[in-house]
């Protein structure tokens, strides 16, 4: 394991590295590095904004960011659709890339849908199930609002806790942060959780963060599928971490997931994103059951998930770099 001054120094040098390619871009020359590229991956976006995309969490990009990722997309790449992904259509001549979606925010809908139609590009979108069971917020969004804008110290469920320099709430027995606590439980938790803390923050009067916590309706989702660029998949029922969950349990949530989107957009969902990235063995046997062939990870956890063909790995897009220095990650798999 790598200590503090080695980690240090990799930022530092990352850092440079980054810099040194956007200024070749901007002297014109870093096309190059895209032509030559050859390869496939998917890579995965959460929410789209318009400004302010790290005031709650490090998954938002802006929507001016995203459109320029596009037209470099279109200009280097070979954007693909997830089936052309699984099937191995790639171009011969170009990088290959696929964009997914996770968590089903509004804002999928309201910026990221037009511009695929603008720029006639393919995007996969994994989306809960939360509206079927009354909710239009996700717990860990709802939280994220609450660290932002609740007190320095709350008192929860006989524990203090204080926010640190990030905004995250720590209990001042373990030393654990509450995101973590919460996302350990099933959703009972959290919905005891935004019961009890949902009266310190009115966030639902400020219309300007609604890009950040939103989730689509069903009408959304509807209207998302009917686009000709835009495939839906399944994200669980209530974004709960199905490597801390039972077995049972998480195959009950996949299967809800599935469900509620067929009956809305009246196609099969045969893909599915593991929130989190997290995932067991016995998790991805009981999505294949329920007939999901398409199942989505971060990383790998097991040996044996290189050789099955119905997982694949995805790297997430960072909200803290150039639109130069994305693709080239998108490119090499590391940042």
């Amino acid at each position: 394991m790598m200590d503090r001054l080695q980690r240090g120094v990799l930022k530092v040098k990352s850092k440079s590295l980054n810099w040194q390619r956007d200024t070749l871009w901007g002297m014109g020359a870093g096309g190059r590095f895209f032509q030559n590229a050859r390869g496939a991956r998917i890579v995965i976006y959460h929410g789209i904004c318009q400004g302010g995309h790290t005031r709650f969490n490090n998954i938002f990009l802006t929507r001016d960011v995203f459109e320029g990722q596009l037209k470099l997309y279109k200009k280097y790449f070979n954007v693909i659709s997830l089936d052309d992904f699984y099937a191995q259509r790639f171009s011969a001549g170009r990088y290959n890339i696929c964009l997914t979606f996770d968590d089903g925010f509004a804002n999928n809908h309201k910026y990221v849908m037009p511009l695929l139609e603008q720029y006639q590009v393919p995007a996969t979108f994994f989306v809960t199930g939360i509206r079927e069971h009354g909710y239009d917020i996700l717990w860990n969004d709802f939280l994220g609002i609450i660290s932002r804008y609740g007190p320095a110290g709350l008192e929860y469920k006989g524990e203090h806790f204080k926010k640190n320099k990030w905004n995250k709430y720590i209990s001042q027995t373990s030393g654990l942060m509450m995101q973590d606590i919460i996302r350990a439980g099933g959703f009972g938790l959290k919905v005891e959780m935004m019961e009890l803390l949902g009266g310190l923050v009115d966030f639902r009067d400020t219309k300007q963060d609604e890009d950040f916590w939103l989730q689509m309706t069903e009408q959304q989702i509807r209207e998302l599928s009917q686009c000709k660029y835009a495939t839906i998949g399944g994200h669980t029922d209530y974004h709960n971490d199905l490597a801390k969950i039972p077995v049972a349990d998480a195959r009950a949530e996949m299967l809800g997931s599935k469900k509620f989107l067929e009956n809305i957009i009246q196609k099969e969902v045969n893909a599915f994103a593991f929130p989190y990235g997290t995932y067991t063995r016995d998790v991805v046997a009981a999505a294949k059951e329920l007939g999901y062939r398409q199942l989505l990870a971060m990383e790998f956890f097991y040996p044996e998930d290189f050789e099955d063909s119905a997982m694949r790995e995805r790297l997430t897009v960072s909200p803290f770099i150039s639109v130069n220095n994305q693709m080239h990650a998108n490119v090499t798999g590391r940042y």
